[in-house]
């Protein structure tokens, strides 16, 4: 229509992506001129980075792009099986036909099964490989069973390696899933998202200021809203009492970044793994915001996050509350700060309604259904 916008080429080593009104030409006419080019592979994108790339109308009648791994979940599956197949292998069975990928009631930490020999260990290491790159492919429903086996890698045991094959199991049997990047813009409860006068706290010479890169380009483009959904699991490793943070990233309804990691901290209260979480996904999202408008791309308005912490929640938004901690204390004024120069809101939601549920504790039945259902396409067929 007109409007200025910028075109791009996204490269990752042999994988080119051009988005732009002539993407053909981009990758002829630029990138031809210093690499040479497949011509078969010239087209609109297929595969990228293992994964299927396809177009796709949604039931809110939106079209967008869709992201399938499930071809390279079946090759990965298909190696294990043939692994297994072997004589000197025989004893570790066959994949189990599974509805989970770990049982709740696993804990990696505490298996005290035998080491593994050193070409199992090595086994075990590349077959952690090999999941974290479905998890970076899309496979979200994976993520936190994958991160807490790879906790492991150093000094790998039975236990660990048939619990690796429980997940192999689950992919054979629900290897079929994609993410589709959905462009509509969500519904913001505004009123959810209350904004407040800080000019009487530490953060009154900031309020509605956010600190924009001097070097930026002119954005161009229509912009979107992000949103993000934060959880943190309260002391969940029993050995070191370490707890976890995890947290899904927005950009209008298309989910683009997922993170489950154990804390660095251990934290004496749920109130404190919490607001530890909350540092953590603000710190992405204040990356995210520099990096989109480095690329030219408007970031406009503020980032709405949800927790399920009502106290979190409460701190962060109240200008007059106060916090003495010091190993809090941090992690209080970081969010804050933010809250005030309006770089991100936060908000309440029910933890029955939080998908980042997903990514902090080995969840079963309905609730861990509901959740990939909302995240992942296809992956369980039809309700």
């Amino acid at each position: 229509d007109g409007t200025e916008c910028y075109e791009y080429i996204l490269l990752y080593t042999d994988d080119a992506l051009a988005v732009g009104e002539n993407a053909e030409h981009m990758l002829r006419g630029e990138l031809g001129r210093y690499f040479e080019l497949k011509e078969k592979s010239i087209g609109p994108p297929k595969i990228y980075l293992g994964g299927r790339v396809r177009k796709v109308q949604l039931e809110n009648g939106a079209w967008c792009w869709a992201y399938g791994s499930s071809q390279y979940v079946q090759a990965a599956v298909k190696n294990v099986e043939t692994w297994l197949a072997k004589e000197e292998n025989k004893e570790w069975g066959t994949l189990p036909r599974t509805d989970s990928p770990l049982p709740t009631t696993y804990r990696p930490e505490l298996d005290v099964s035998q080491e593994l020999q050193p070409i199992e260990a090595s086994y075990y290491q590349s077959l952690v490989g090999v999941l974290r790159w479905m998890v970076e492919l899309g496979r979200i429903d994976i993520c936190l069973e994958v991160s807490m086996m790879s906790s492991h890698i150093a000094l790998p045991r039975v236990g660990h390696l048939k619990q690796l094959l429980r997940i192999f199991g689950y992919l054979k049997k629900y290897h079929n899933s994609e993410l589709t990047f959905d462009p509509s813009e969500p519904v913001i409860e505004e009123k959810d998202y209350e904004v407040k006068d800080w000019t009487a706290s530490e953060f009154g010479h900031v309020q509605g200021h956010e600190d924009l890169p001097s070097n930026m380009p002119e954005p161009r483009g229509m912009g979107f809203v992000i949103r993000a959904k934060v959880d943190a699991d309260h002391a969940s490793d029993t050995v070191t009492r370490r707890s976890r943070t995890g947290f899904l990233v927005y950009l209008n309804c298309a989910l683009i970044y997922w993170n489950s990691k154990k804390q660095a901290s251990v934290e004496s209260s749920s109130f404190g793994s919490e607001f530890v979480a909350m540092k953590q996904c603000c710190e992405y999202l204040r990356g995210l915001r520099y990096k989109l408008r480095m690329m030219g791309i408007p970031c406009t308005g503020p980032a709405y996050i949800q927790g399920d912490n009502q106290s979190v929640l409460a701190n962060t938004t109240i200008p007059e509350s106060t916090l003495k901690k010091k190993s809090q204390s941090i992690c209080y004024h970081f969010v804050r700060e933010g809250v005030a120069r309006d770089e991100w809101r936060t908000s309440y939601v029910s933890t029955h309604e939080n998908e980042a549920d997903l990514l902090t504790k080995v969840l079963s039945g309905l609730k861990r259904t509901k959740f990939v259902r909302r995240l992942q396409h296809h992956i369980f067929g039809t309700i």
